[in-house]
């Protein structure tokens, strides 16, 4: 079975362990061929607490880790040039 792999932007880092990532999907409208955007959420397990908000990062799918976190992070692509 494939592991699922995600790339996207921390959108919050104020809980403890814990960031939001914010993916981007992008697809051909079905019958207009405009490309669409949808973007969505995912609360992700970040056990030295080490991104900041902007960052780039890979995520994978595990096991479920509390009531909404199913996700871990893999790796920082890209560190955000903005400062806190």
């Amino acid at each position: 079975m494939a592991v699922k792999e995600r790339i996207g932007i921390v959108v919050s880092n104020k809980m403890e362990k814990t960031i939001v990532v914010n993916v981007e999907s992008r697809f051909p409208h079905p019958i207009y061929s405009k490309t669409m955007i949808r973007t969505k959420k995912y609360m992700v397990h970040d056990e030295k607490n080490d991104c900041n908000i902007g960052d780039q990062v890979l995520i994978t799918e595990c096991r479920p880790l509390s009531r909404h976190k199913r996700w871990t992070l893999e790796k920082i692509i890209s560190k955000s040039s903005i400062v806190n």
